[in-house]
């Protein structure tokens, strides 16, 4: 699983492009995609590019820098230039650094750890598995490692009461069992009767009619669950399998 900095290059002058590639090759915390030496050519591979960061220099013929920017809607970007007079128009597009030229190994550094600080929740994204939902907390992104225990609501049954690793509780607003059964990953989880869905790694053990969790009731005791009589097939197989 790929938790680095997806990076891409441009720099039309091939010196300043081979430096900028040397120092980024020397930063653990990225992996670079690929290296561009024309706006042109960017664009045009731009459909087919996975990454979540550019470093660019402003001052290139055709599409300069910013205007590339403007371009790159969402994507982490970092400038390069010898010219300090474009400062206030690379913020004024949410850049995340301005990196004056010539730059050392160590500022650029500075400019990927804030990188990492801006872009870190889209890249966790990106590498832990989730689905996206709306909540009564609203709209959020649920990461499958973090839920243990699906039910459907006591206040409308359209809603399902979620339960997670942290301890919070919250309510995913008109889903259907069958919409989360398919996204959520059947390795991973199990529906064990028409109301309750449960995270394997919840699981203590396994019995013909029962499946007592790991997870507590609010008086403390292990909270178990029975097996509708449409599931114990299934659930007998898991337990026999040793799951």
């Amino acid at each position: 699983m790929n938790t680095k900095l997806r990076c891409i290059l441009l720099d039309d002058e091939l010196p300043g492009l081979t430096y900028l590639k040397m120092l980024c090759e020397q930063i653990p915390a990225l992996e670079l995609v690929k290296t561009f030496n024309q706006s042109a050519a960017l664009l045009q591979e731009l459909p087919r590019l996975e990454f979540d960061l550019c470093i660019l220099d402003i001052e290139m013929p055709g599409m300069n820098g910013l205007q590339l920017a403007n371009v790159l809607n969402g994507k982490g970007i970092i400038f390069t230039t010898a010219y300090k007079e474009f400062a206030a128009e690379a913020f004024d597009l949410n850049a995340i650094d301005y990196v004056r030229k010539p730059f050392t190994r160590e500022r650029l550094q500075q400019a990927i750890d804030k990188a990492l600080q801006r872009l870190s929740p889209q890249v966790e994204a990106r590498t832990r598995p989730y689905m996206r939902v709306n909540t009564d907390q609203g709209k959020t992104l649920l990461f499958f490692d973090q839920l243990l225990y699906l039910t459907t609501s006591a206040v409308d049954s359209r809603d399902k009461e979620v339960w997670l690793l942290d301890g919070q509780r919250m309510v995913i607003k008109n889903m259907s069992f069958a919409q989360l059964l398919a996204v959520l990953p059947p390795q991973l989880f199990s529906q064990v009767n028409k109301q309750e869905i449960i995270a394997i790694s919840s699981i203590q053990f396994i019995t013909q009619d029962e499946v007592v969790t790991k997870l507590r009731e609010d008086n403390g005791k292990p909270k178990t669950l029975l097996v509708g009589d449409a599931y114990k097939k299934a659930w007998l197989g898991k337990s026999s399998s040793g799951e």
